[in-house]
C-alpha cells in the first residue's frame, strides 16, 4: 500500500487507478468506544457525474475501548492486542476488495487514551494504515457529510444526534442550514461506568433548549447502532420516523429485564443489549429537552461521512 497525498491507495499493475476510473473502492474505519468499523462502499458516477455510494461491506468488532480508557485511562495489553488483530483483519478485507483509498478515524476512548499514540505506532507498523484521533467537533461534522438533513422539508427543524460510547455529538439544522453543533461527553458506555455527572446533564439539556427556542418544530435524526437496533426492534418499515412514546416504552421494557434475559427475549448480541439501555436514555432526553416527537433513522453513521469525507478530498486533489 503506497501513499498519495495524504492517501493510501492500492497499485495495480498497470497504473494508479485513482486516476484513470470513474468509480473507487473506498473504505473507513470508525475506531469508537465500544465497537470498531469497517465500511467498504464503490463509489461510481451516474449519467449527470454526480456520485453515487454503493455499500459493499460492513465489518464490526466490539472491541469495547472505553471499558478500559473511562476507568484506567489506558487500553489494557490484552485489548490493545485485539485491537491490532483488528486491524490486520481489516488490512486484508481491504486488500481482497481491492481498496483503494481509506481513512482510517478514533474518536473519544482514544482521545481519553495515554497509550494511544503506542496503539497508532503499532498499527501503521503493522499494517500501513494511520489512524487519526479526531475531535468531538469534528465527529459532528462528519456525522453531518451525510447531508441527510438537506433532503428534508422546511417546514421542520431538524437535530442529529449521535449516540455513541464515550460521546454524543448534536448537530441542529433550521432553514436548512447547520445552526449547532458540538460534542458532549455523555457516552454509553461513561453511563454504565456512573461517570456522567448531574453538571454534564444539565449542561446538555440547557443547550439543547437554548438552541431550539424559536426554532420550527424539531425532528430528529439518529445515529448509532443501538437507535438502528431500536429500529430492527419495532419493525417499522424503512424510513419512517419512530415516535418519541416508542423509544420510551423500550427503555422501560427493555430496562426492567436483567442483562441475561434482555440478551435472549430481543435477541440482542452481548455487546448490544447492555448499552441499549443508556443509549435510549441519552435519545429520549435530547428529544424530549428538543420538543422532538418523533426520530428518523437513515442507518447512517461516522464510517458513512467518512466515505464521503474521502471522496470530497479525493476529487479536490487529483
Amino acid at each position: 500500500m503506497s501513499q498519495l497525498k495524504g492517501f493510501q491507495y492500492e497499485r495495480n499493475h498497470t497504473s494508479y487507478i485513482i486516476h484513470h476510473t470513474f468509480n473507487l473502492i473506498l473504505a473507513a474505519i470508525d475506531i469508537g468506544s465500544n465497537a470498531a468499523r469497517l465500511l467498504i462502499t464503490d463509489v461510481q458516477k451516474d449519467p449527470q457525474g454526480k456520485a453515487v455510494f454503493n455499500k459493499l461491506n460492513l465489518f464490526r468488532i466490539p472491541l469495547r475501548l472505553g471499558f478500559d480508557v473511562f476507568e484506567q485511562k489506558n487500553i489494557s495489553p490484552e485489548r490493545m492486542s485485539m485491537f491490532l488483530e483488528t486491524m490486520q483483519g481489516f488490512k486484508h478485507m481491504m486488500n481482497a476488495y481491492k481498496v483503494e483509498a481509506v481513512k482510517a478515524y478514533a474518536t473519544s476512548a482514544m482521545r481519553d487514551a495515554g497509550n494511544s499514540k503506542e496503539i497508532i505506532d503499532k498499527v501503521k507498523a503493522s499494517t500501513g494504515i494511520h489512524i487519526e484521533i479526531i475531535t468531538g467537533d469534528m465527529e459532528a461534522n462528519l456525522i453531518y457529510e451525510n447531508h441527510v438533513a438537506e433532503n428534508m422539508d422546511r417546514d421542520h427543524s431538524y437535530m442529529y444526534i449521535d449516540v455513541g460510547g464515550g460521546s454524543t455529538e448534536i448537530s441542529f439544522f433550521s432553514n436548512g442550514i447547520l445552526v449547532f453543533k458540538k460534542s458532549f461527553n455523555i457516552g454509553t458506555i461513561r453511563l454504565l461506568k456512573n461517570m456522567v455527572t448531574e453538571v454534564e446533564w444539565e449542561e446538555l439539556k440547557n443547550t439543547i433548549k437554548a438552541v431550539t427556542k424559536g426554532h420550527k418544530e424539531v425532528v430528529a435524526i439518529g445515529s448509532g447502532g443501538n437507535i438502528n437496533k431500536i429500529l430492527s426492534l419495532s419493525k417499522k418499515k424503512d424510513g419512517r420516523p419512530l415516535p418519541f412514546e416508542l423509544l420510551r416504552d423500550f427503555y422501560r421494557e427493555l430496562g426492567a429485564v436483567p442483562l441475561e434475559e434482555r440478551i435472549v427475549k430481543f435477541n440482542l448480541r452481548a455487546d448490544r443489549a447492555d448499552v441499549i439501555v443508556p443509549a435510549l436514555s441519552i435519545y429520549i432526553n435530547v428529544m424530549r429537552w428538543a420538543n422532538a416527537a418523533e426520530i428518523y433513522v437513515p442507518k447512517i453513521g461516522l464510517a458513512d461521512g467518512l466515505i464521503q469525507h474521502l471522496w470530497k478530498e479525493l476529487k479536490i486533489n487529483n
